[in-house]
């Protein structure tokens, strides 16, 4: 708590007479004892625990004592005023004493009555200042009691203050986040504004890009209405060179399909047996020199070749051997253009008639190919495309109120024995199959598997097991040779409830083992056995065909299992087609030439008009 200021008041009090000193005392003296009197003793009106004043020095007996009375305030700076003053008066006081000595006379000590006179007026004179202190002091105290009342009010006030400042300063830094936020933004802005500006002058420029392009794409569209008037003019030519060419397309298959049918009854009407030839391709692609095609005329083939003079005398002598079939092949020439040729042939099976076709050929000249083939599409040979016509077209017949059933077999002459390719039991618990004619000149084998097929996939997987129980090798002359002939047949049984009609024919399809030579084949062992055992049945073919086309009355049928097995092909009531296969190579030109010259005497075989069998 601070101090209040201070109050002093000191009075100094003379004698009231001179005449009370003595006579002929020293005013000297009196002056030093008056200035000798004590200090007055300070009083102190606050809150806390009063100073403690000075001990005033012992007052000489008979001289004056002054009291003074001292408020301590509550500020250093007041007081060092009040010290101030009250040193000033202390200093006037020798004056005034002086004055007092020198102005009244001193009484003598016998008056006593003036002296207590004397007495009395200072006693009333110290009344009179302490009644002017203590109202100066009461009115300190109210002072001081303003003054607190003051400072409370004040330390209210500066609570109030600093809390309203911390409440400002709280403002303050919110404001101050509200200022950085209101900077971020301000930048922002600012960023914003100056994409802004840019997006302008780009929107202007897509403006003018767009202006233009408008212009360019209303020129586009008068372009655009031209072409699409020219391309619907286009269009109507296009759809009437369509329909001119489907046109010329179906009369030119009509006209195919007439050729075809008109040859196939000159055919049958010669009742010869159709030879077509096909020309394997090099391994390398091609076609050999000595064998020479007519672009013009798909029925010849020419061989040519040139021999050196064993003398050397004579020049080189050139010999063409020319050979005309039904149709040649040539090397380019695809399963599918193959087997369209024959379609009409196998289609005929199921008009009652009974068609073989069979392919006949050196080993390693394509004649499985041409049978078989590959498994994928394009490459199916004749056996697979013949099931699928089979098939589809007596879906067809279907409608029309047909109804037909299939059984197949499949046979193979090994060695001059029968063996069954459909055959899934074990191999030493084979039976014996035996070949047995039939009335109407047909044949039959005992034990064999006939197995009713209801569809193309049925039959695909016969052929399939039969490939794999196949009698195969390598040789010298072809990487996988077939060491036996196969015959496939599938007997075929039409009925026709409506009209009371009733069909039955066989579909046979044969691939021939390929015909060797020793010196090329180079065969030792079985394969010398096997070479051997196809050669001959090759040789009994030849002579049944020879007596055939020479009409000899007995046909020796029975020197061989494949001849006797295709009896009823070669010399009864069926639709015959052979397949010669050559090979392109020039060292197999010997071959190539015994089989065309065989081809030749097949071809000139008359075995009689095919007639149907229907009831």
């Amino acid at each position: 708590m601070s101090r209040l200021p201070v109050m002093a008041s000191k009075r100094v009090l003379a004698s009231s007479s001179v005449e009370n000193v003595p006579e002929g005392a020293p005013v000297q003296k009196k002056i030093r004892n008056d200035l000798d009197l004590p200090k007055p003793a300070a009083t102190v009106i606050g809150t806390k625990r009063p100073q403690t004043a000075t001990r005033p020095p012992a007052v000489k007996p008979g001289r004056s004592a002054v009291a003074a009375t001292v408020a301590v305030g509550p500020s250093t700076g007041v007081r060092m005023a009040s010290m101030a003053s009250t040193t000033a008066k202390e200093v006037r006081k020798p004056t005034s004493t002086n004055a007092a000595a020198t102005g009244a006379p001193r009484r003598k000590a016998w008056d006593l009555k003036g002296r207590v006179s004397d007495m009395e007026g200072k006693i009333f004179n110290y009344q009179t200042k302490l009644r002017t202190i203590t109202q100066e002091n009461d009115t300190l105290k109210e002072s001081l009691t303003q003054e607190r009342t003051t400072r409370v009010e004040l330390a209210s006030e500066v609570r109030r203050q600093k809390s309203q400042i911390s409440e400002y300063k709280n403002e303050l830094e919110a404001f101050s986040g509200v200022r950085e936020e209101l900077d971020k933004v301000s930048s922002e802005r600012n960023i914003i504004q100056k994409q802004l500006t840019n997006l302008e002058g780009k929107y202007k420029v897509m403006e003018t890009l767009r202006d233009s392009q408008e212009v360019e794409l209303q020129t586009l569209k008068m372009k655009l209405s031209v072409q699409e008037s020219t391309l619907t003019r286009l269009q109507e030519e296009a759809r009437v060179l369509r329909e001119t060419v489907a046109q010329q397309k179906d009369d030119l298959y009509a006209g195919e399909m007439e050729r075809r049918r008109l040859h196939n009854t000159v055919q049958e009407l010669k009742g010869n047996i159709r030879v077509f030839c096909r020309v394997r391709p090099l391994v390398g692609g091609g076609l050999s020199k000595h064998i020479q095609l007519t672009p013009n005329d798909n029925t010849t083939i020419k061989l040519a070749k040139t021999e050196e003079s064993h003398t050397g005398k004579t020049a080189d002598t050139h010999k063409n051997y020319n050979f005309s079939f039904d149709r040649v092949f040539g090397p380019q020439a695809s399963q599918q253009e193959v087997f369209d040729e024959i379609s009409l042939l196998v289609q005929s099976a199921l008009d009652g008639y009974n068609v073989c076709c069979f392919a006949y050929g050196q080993t390693g000249s394509g004649k499985t190919y041409t049978m078989e083939g590959d498994e994928f599409d394009q490459t199916r040979g004749v056996i697979p495309r013949a099931v699928q016509q089979i098939f589809k077209a007596a879906a067809k017949l279907g409608e029309q109120g047909w109804e037909f059933s299939f059984t197949a077999s499949f046979v193979e002459i090994y060695n001059e024995t029968l063996r069954d390719l459909l055959f899934t039991g074990k191999a030493g618990k084979r039976p014996e199959y035996e070949i047995r004619k039939m009335a109407e000149n047909g044949v039959t084998i005992t034990n064999l598997t006939y197995t009713r097929v209801d569809c193309e996939d049925q039959v695909l997987g016969l052929i399939a097991l039969a490939n794999q129980n196949r009698s195969t090798a390598q040789t010298v002359q072809n990487d996988r040779s077939s060491r036996s002939h196969s015959v496939f047949q599938l007997d075929i049984e039409g009925a026709n409830a409506g009209r009371d009609v009733k069909c039955k024919s066989t579909l046979c399809l044969v691939d021939l083992a390929g015909s060797e030579r020793m010196v090329k084949s180079q065969s030792q062992g079985d394969r010398f056995k096997e070479m051997t055992a196809i050669n001959g049945s090759l040789s009994h073919l030849g002579i049944v065909i020879t007596a055939l086309a020479n009409k000899e009355s007995y046909i020796p049928y029975r020197n061989s299992k494949l001849t006797y097995l295709l009896q009823g092909c070669l010399g009864g009531n069926s639709k015959t087609l052979m397949f010669v296969n050559i090979a392109p190579e020039p060292d197999s030109f010997g071959e190539t030439l015994n089989s065309l010259r065989f081809a030749s005497k097949v071809n000139e075989c008359i075995i009689g008009t095919a007639a149907a069998n229907r009831k």
